[in-house]
């Protein structure tokens, strides 16, 4: 085992949260000449990359202090947006909320999204519908208390505009009759259906609802997967005491022109029983 796994081990042995931060994806030279399958394979591919790129930088400081939180980031490609050019900047991001039932998550995720970009808000958050229990239709329940926390950032400015995912015309109606800040899209994964459904498509534009398409897969980010990306990373870390909590994809989108200026991804991960 060499010095940098060595001192990854005693780090994540002895911290209780871990920050993954990829910073803009545009700046990795291996992703540019290699174009992964799957949004699957290229979230996978960016949480090795960085844990390796992590590694190699420990420095001996760190391992005295032996943080609580570990920020594991790709420093070289790490960009904040120039506030000159904000105004001229679409910033969205997609939540994923993994292995956590506590609203507290979409809170944690916008801030340190907003930190990592150096802005005061997002212009716009989509949360993809929370983990349910196999054989359990997701229900108004179950979106209520992630929604609340949306509309809890949308009154303090730091989200503009809030939006679902993969909402059928029953659940988008009920969210939108209970809901104080109205989602104003929703996505549709036409992998499940060739065609919008003409009753959501309906509803939709009744209430002036973008509908938009993606194409993520229902689990972008399991808790296998992100323990198997972070043993073959760190070959003897004890992987399996590492919990993904939620994960946020983001964007930065220049307005006048649609070109992708920075794309990249943060989630939080917790180490059980901290």
């Amino acid at each position: 085992m060499g010095t940098d796994s060595r001192a990854a081990v005693a780090l994540l042995a002895r911290a209780r949260t871990l920050h993954l931060q990829t910073g803009n994806l545009l700046n990795w030279g291996r992703l540019r000449k290699k174009c992964p399958s799957t949004h699957s394979e290229e979230l996978r591919d960016c949480i090795q990359k960085t844990l390796n790129e992590w590694s190699s930088q420990i420095s001996p400081e760190l391992v005295r202090e032996f943080p609580d939180v570990l920020e594991c980031t790709v420093s070289h490609a790490i960009e904040k947006i120039n506030p000159d050019e904000r105004e001229e900047m679409k910033v969205s991001a997609k939540l994923f909320i993994v292995g956590s039932n506590s609203s507290s998550s979409t809170r944690n995720a916008i801030d340190m999204a907003c930190s990592v970009l150096g802005v005061a808000h997002l212009d716009s958050v989509i949360i993809a519908s929370p983990p349910i229990e196999d054989g359990v239709n997701l229900s108004l329940e179950h979106l209520q208390p992630y929604w609340e926390e949306l509309e809890n950032l949308v009154q303090s400015k730091k989200i503009v505009a809030i939006g679902t995912s993969d909402l059928d015309k029953t659940q988008l109606e009920q969210l939108y009759q209970w809901a104080q800040v109205k989602p104003n899209s929703n996505q549709v994964n036409l992998a499940s259906c060739c065609v919008m459904p003409p009753d959501l498509t309906a509803f939709a534009k009744q209430f002036d609802i973008q509908l938009l398409t993606h194409n993520d897969p229902k689990e972008l980010l399991s808790e296998a997967s992100f323990q198997e990306a972070l043993q073959e990373s760190i070959p003897d870390i004890q992987a399996h005491e590492w919990v993904p909590l939620w994960l946020l994809r983001y964007s930065v989108i220049v307005k006048s022109r649609g070109i992708i200026k920075s794309k990249g991804y943060i989630l939080q991960a917790k180490r059980r029983g901290s």
